[in-house]
């Protein structure tokens, strides 16, 4: 791959002398329909896109893909349109066609049952419609939690050259003097009201404060974890996952990526070139010192999966003792995703981590990781990003546990958790479902004392169905009053990234598959260990077996047809990314490898 792809653009100005001189691309003549003659096919091509107006001209030009996900359910996507014509404006000034089509868009809040369930779903769609269409490069643009992994899980298989954009996050807002953000404040004031500290007119009034703009959560949820790995892994251009959605920067970094996008298609640079085993390792360091989002690792693990690279969850947590929490963010600090960028960006991160990192990764912008990095604003008096001298938590945002809980593994946002019950042993209290939860979870009846530990079975991959971020099981009511504020709570499912607590998830084998999760009842004893990575249920294993036979005559019901049905069959275990089996190529390679760094 050429290091200088973009020398003979110009400054990203490329004139027609110069792309006849570089790599061929194939335009409209790309991927051609089949019908047994290729010039018919091309030449009937042409006569439908002229109805649009286009002029030979345009269309001897290399086509840019620009998928367009814009919905009027998804407000973390509002500025989309606005960044579809700054797109167009970047490869219109570089030479090429753009031509934008739409695709499946996702909203955290309006995805029944989850977003998760449908993540595939987009990624499937993204995929083929890459390569159905003529298109020599393709710039995706997104920004909700599933949206960014679908497109980058897409844009791997589909192998075109591919830049990635980001919608932004919004803007904080303020409530009563206090300056408030989605999501982890959305949490923290139900709490709040759950706990009746505050009353149903200011909780009223509250909820026309969190999202003052358009744009992703603003703070350090999986949305902006998941741009700040983009950007980390090189698929985006640098200084690009931070702007604000309604600032002019969002529309000039879609401009720049336009442009770009003409430049990967000339040179041919390949998704697969730019997500390399090294440009992982650099996104698992930085998720760690981000003190990320736990669903940012079950999407690097999807999007690396299409790649062959398979992901050690061992290894992983040996790279998170190591990797201390920098980024003082919510939930796991303080600050707003704009409080991040006018402290330089994502590159006031990666400086302090450079010696943790693999800087010869290449980038799309033809300069590796290292150079990048070197070329960034560096701005000495930021209070943003600690220092590794005085991290915001001495080790990785998140932790792996193992036992006879979590066979195939299990993980904790030590971060977000309370010192005091990171060693801990409880009572179980056990809900069976989402269902058991919402009727019993406010019951004044419940059995429950703060020291108990809540188990909620069957939110897995299969059980719910789609992995729902309902792990942050709320605090029953009536301990709630009193004052409690975390319990440790323990799952098979996920929980959002701007959530705090001691809260356990990603528990595998989940308990639809037989995991020893579903075993649990009421009063069994569970012990946790962080420091050691332990999570165990004391129950011995006769008793274990005698459970497991209860409950294998209990499995029937409708037979499953179409979406449902494919899902089903086809969803993989958390540890290898809830992505579909027949998307997953055998392994390659695993990491993170011995002396990462």
């Amino acid at each position: 791959m050429s290091q200088d792809f973009n020398k003979d653009n110009k400054e990203n100005g490329t004139n027609r002398k110069e792309t006849d001189a570089q790599r061929p691309t194939l335009g409209m003549s790309n991927r051609l329909t089949n019908y047994g003659d290729a010039d018919f096919s091309l030449f009937l091509r042409k006569a439908f896109i002229k109805g649009m107006g286009y002029t030979d001209d345009a269309l001897s030009r290399p086509v840019i893909g620009i998928a367009n996900t814009y919905s009027g359910y998804n407000a973390c996507h509002g500025n989309v349109p606005g960044l579809v014509e700054s797109v167009k404006r970047g490869v219109m000034l570089a030479g090429g066609l753009p031509v934008d089509f739409p695709t499946i868009t996702l909203h955290e809040s309006f995805a029944n049952p989850t977003s998760m369930y449908l993540r595939n779903l987009m990624a499937l769609d993204t995929e083929e419609m890459i390569r159905a269409q003529p298109m020599d490069a393709v710039v995706l643009i997104g920004g909700c939690d599933k949206t960014v992994p679908a497109q980058l899980m897409a844009a791997a298989s589909a192998g075109v050259p591919t830049v990635q954009v980001v919608t932004g996050p919004m803007l904080a807002g303020s409530h009563r003097g206090t300056r408030v953000g989605a999501c982890t404040d959305c949490r923290r004031y139900w709490a709040s009201y759950r706990g009746n500290d505050i009353d149903e007119a200011e909780i009223n009034e509250v909820n026309d404060k969190l999202v003052p703009t358009v744009g992703t959560c603003s703070v350090m949820g999986t949305a902006s974890t998941m741009a700040c790995l983009a950007e980390t892994l090189g698929i985006m251009l640098p200084n690009s996952a931070t702007a604000p959605a309604v600032y002019a920067d969002r529309q000039r970094i879609a401009e720049q990526s336009g442009a770009q996008a003409v430049a990967l298609a000339h040179a041919g640079v390949t998704p697969d070139q730019i997500l390399t085993p090294e440009a992982f390792e650099n996104a698992l360091r930085v998720l760690l010192s981000l003190g990320g989002s736990t669903n940012a690792l079950i999407h690097l693990t999807a999007i690396a999966g299409r790649l062959g690279i398979d992901i050690d969850l061992e290894a992983f947590d040996r790279m998170s003792q190591e990797t201390p929490v920098l980024m003082d963010l919510k939930p796991s600090g303080e600050g707003y995703m704009e409080d991040l960028h006018r402290a330089g960006g994502l590159p006031t991160l990666l400086r302090e981590l450079k010696p943790l990192l693999h800087l010869n990764a290449m980038t799309i912008n033809g300069h590796t990781l290292g150079e990048n990095i070197d070329a960034a604003v560096h701005l000495i008096d930021q209070k943003v990003v600690r220092s590794m001298h005085s991290p915001v938590y001495a080790q990785g945002g998140i932790a792996v546990l193992r036992g006879n809980l979590a066979p195939s593994g299990a993980i904790i946002k030590q971060s977000a958790a309370s010192a005091e019950l990171m060693t801990h042993r409880g009572r179980a209290v056990v809900f069976t479902g989402l269902e058991d939860l919402a009727n019993r979870i406010d019951d004044p009846d419940l059995d429950v004392q703060a020291e108990d530990v809540l188990v909620l079975q069957n939110i897995g991959p299969k059980g719910a169905p789609g992995m729902p971020e309902a792990g942050y099981i709320p605090i029953p009511k009536k301990l709630a009053s009193q004052g409690v504020k975390d319990m440790v709570r323990i799952s098979d499912g996920r929980m959002s990234g701007t959530a705090a607590g001691t809260i356990v998830l990603h528990v595998s084998p989940e308990s639809a598959e037989g995991g020893p999760l579903g075993l649990v009842r009421d009063g069994d004893f569970i012990s946790l260990d962080v420091a050691n990575n332990q999570l165990d249920l004391e129950v011995d294993n006769k008793e274990l077996d005698a459970r497991r036979q209860e409950l294998k005559g209990e499995e029937g019901g409708a037979p499953l047809l179409g979406y449902r049905r494919l899902f089903m069959e086809q969803i993989l275990q958390a540890e290898q990314g809830c992505d579909f089996r027949a998307c997953r190529p055998e392994p390659t390679c695993r990491i993170p490898r011995q002396n990462e760094a």
